[in-house]
């Protein structure tokens, strides 16, 4: 609850402030807790504002471990985005939020980072919807990482239009631009 109060205050902050022009006295201040209590959530700014990446990558896991194992593994992962809509967030904070993502070196950065792991984590749900082969473990990751470059490329095209479109109509149009027919 704290962390959460804690991740959404931040935002708030940085979209109205600038992410480089807030503190993060200035974040514990607004959420009520002492400097040293946010350093009990977060090691760091940039671990502020990425805060839900992690959490973000963890409920797409879950969704797909729940989906069909034999459905394709490009229509389980779209399928396992769209927890992405889910999240408590209203698409007006959604492009605050990643237009402040994309537009800082730092962020963007840390962004990818944090993306990097979720495909530690899809890679393995991936893995065992190929066919058998000695390749599939490699096959799996670069779909994993294919499919959230396609995702990133969408939010960022999304971003570019303002938040206008439908993400997923995106996201399907860069999964389309790279996949083979079959």
């Amino acid at each position: 609850m704290v962390r959460s109060l804690l991740a959404q205050t931040a935002i708030e902050l940085f979209v109205a402030k600038g992410y480089d022009n807030t503190t993060l006295e200035e974040v514990a201040a607004a959420a009520g807790v002492s400097r040293r209590t946010l350093f009990n959530y977060f090691r760091n700014k940039e671990d502020l504002a990425l805060s839900g990446l992690s959490e973000q990558g963890e409920l797409i896991a879950a969704r797909l471990a729940e989906r069909p194992a034999d459905e394709d593994a490009w229509a389980s992962l779209r399928a396992a985005f769209q927890a992405l809509e889910e999240i408590d967030i209203t698409p007006e904070r959604r492009l605050e939020f990643i237009t402040l993502l994309f537009g800082n070196e730092s962020l963007r950065a840390g962004h990818a980072e944090k993306q990097a792991r979720w495909q530690d984590l899809f890679a393995p749900l991936i893995e065992p919807r190929l066919p058998d082969s000695d390749r599939r473990t490699l096959q799996a990751r670069a779909i994993a990482a294919a499919a959230i470059t396609c995702l990133q490329a969408a939010n960022e095209e999304w971003v570019r239009l303002g938040g206008q479109v439908d993400l997923f109509d995106l996201y399907d149009t860069a999964v389309q631009a790279i996949r083979r027919p079959t």
